[in-house]
């Protein structure tokens, strides 16, 4: 915190650019701001991904095992929440995911052929344990349970399995934080439109995706959707380097996004320069605006 307060509050430090969680970043924001200094603070996200009823399961499956469980779920673009429309299309996505988080191939960072690493920590272990502890205490379904996953040879190191649960409700812990591990929560939809509604109820609005075969489904979603990234058949939404990078409301505090245009504008300053080389003022004062003549 004081090297935080530090940076904020110096008056040679004119920008600052935050990533972390909501809480902090707000404070960053906050704090910053009150300084008199640009911000521009990445907070928390909930990322989620519709399955219409159309959309291929088994890719939909596929996208949905790389985007919740690689990097074991700890990175900003995870998709952490799959929201299948129709019950018919959850049971078959269950289905379909059951099987594959069951055999991920979990390993050391020195495993090339694993799909899924360790925790970054033994607090964060922990803490994603417990977020498993808190869906099975609310009433979610435990399809698939990472607790207690031992590695042998790396038996003290901090691993936790895919963890997959079902018929996820918007009230539940799991459901409203961001966990930041590999746990995917199924919440089911009954309607493209209550799927949307639940998008919009939640307040992160970093990432979304939605899979389908449906143009106009695809089109409106991308039209209508309050959230800043968006995948069309593209489980992690993040734009290349030269188009900017940023989430809506409580996933990003300040006027600019990171990366490409807007990232340009926020680390500079408009200075606009009139200027003119007359060969001399014949007419006397002139008190209108200058022009290039």
């Amino acid at each position: 915190k004081e090297a935080v307060d530090t940076l904020l509050y110096h008056p040679d430090v004119k920008a600052v650019s935050f990533v972390g969680s909501t809480p902090i970043a707000e404070y960053v924001y906050r704090r910053g701001t009150a300084a008199g200094k640009r911000v521009q603070a990445l907070g928390g996200a909930k990322n989620h991904m519709i399955i219409m009823p159309d959309a291929d399961m088994n890719q939909a499956a596929d996208a949905l095992m790389g985007a919740g469980y690689g990097s074991a779920g700890e990175r900003c673009m995870a998709i952490s929440v799959a929201v299948p429309v129709g019950d018919k299309t959850a049971d078959a996505l269950v289905a379909a995911l059951k099987p594959r988080v069951e055999s991920l191939k979990i390993g050391p960072a020195t495993d090339k052929d694993a799909q899924m690493g360790p925790i970054v920590s033994k607090a964060q272990r922990d803490k994603i344990v417990s977020y498993i502890d808190s869906g099975v205490a609310e009433g979610a379904e435990l399809v698939v349970d990472g607790r207690g996953f031992t590695l042998q040879g790396y038996e003290n190191g901090f691993f936790v399995g895919g963890t997959l649960f079902d018929r996820v409700k918007p009230d539940m812990k799991i459901y409203r934080e961001e966990i930041f591990g590999p746990v995917l929560s199924v919440v089911r939809a009954q309607s493209y439109q209550d799927a949307v509604d639940l998008i919009h109820g939640h307040e992160y609005a970093n990432g979304t995706a939605i899979f389908t075969r449906d143009g106009d489904a695809a089109r409106e979603f991308a039209d209508k959707i309050e959230v800043g990234m968006v995948g069309i058949n593209v489980p992690i939404p993040v734009p290349v380097a030269y188009h900017s990078f940023g989430g809506w409301k409580r996933s990003l505090f300040g006027d600019h996004a990171i990366y490409g245009p807007e990232g340009v504008h926020f680390y500079t300053r408009l200075k606009t320069i009139t200027k003119r080389w007359p060969a001399g003022i014949k007419e006397g004062a002139d008190f209108h605006f200058p022009s290039t003549k």
